[in-house]
């Protein structure tokens, strides 16, 4: 993927400031502290386009970011934080669902899971959700370069069975240092928004 625009487009807490241009976007959805941030900053080649932060649940809106003015990368609020309230969680939830649900141009949702555990309940019912919702699915394994060779070959496996993935499920392991899956993940992104590098001669 060339790279000549990345930027931050908007800041939404309501569906009204939600952008209007109609590119098709992409949404990442996953666990706060799974590394989404790390991962949207490396496919873009940028180091802070995506603020990252050690301190989970800092990502409380939907943020949109314009790729080449023709894909909207967009950072959902994490999920599964214990430490915020009740009422917060609800409205967490409740702007998700609402995105993900009635957003048109949604072209394909990315879960994030942490290669080195067990997926929690709570991605288990998210991936739950967005299956029922049809909604086209790609799950990343991220921080694949915690794990030794060996440990992978274990890890994989039992990502994809806790997660109920069979051979057509699209799964990537992705690591943000190594860059690994980098270029897998972004040619998905591509066929999924009709997208195709123009190449200056």
């Amino acid at each position: 993927m060339i790279i000549r625009k990345a930027e931050i487009a908007c800041i939404a807490a309501t569906k009204e400031q939600y952008p209007q241009e109609g590119y098709p976007e992409v949404a990442f959805a996953g666990r706060s502290n799974v590394g989404k941030s790390s991962l949207i900053n490396t496919l873009v080649n940028r180091r802070s386009l995506a603020r990252t932060s050690s301190t989970p649940g800092k990502t409380r809106t939907i943020n949109f970011y314009n790729i080449n003015d023709a894909i909207y990368l967009v950072d959902l609020p994490g999920y599964g934080y214990a430490k915020v309230s009740k009422e917060e969680k609800k409205k967490w939830s409740g702007m998700i669902e609402g995105y993900l649900n009635n957003r048109q141009e949604l072209k394909t949702v990315i879960l994030l899971v942490d290669i080195r555990h067990e997926p929690t309940n709570d991605d288990k019912l998210m991936l739950e959700w967005m299956r029922n919702s049809g909604k086209d699915i790609v799950v990343v394994a991220t921080k694949a370069d915690k794990l030794s060779k060996n440990e992978m070959m274990k890890h994989v496996p039992m990502v994809k069975k806790a997660l109920n993935l069979t051979a057509n499920d699209k799964f990537i392991a992705f690591s943000s240092q190594t860059k690994q899956g980098k270029e897998e993940l972004w040619e998905i992104i591509k066929t999924a928004c009709g997208y195709v590098d123009v190449v200056n001669k």
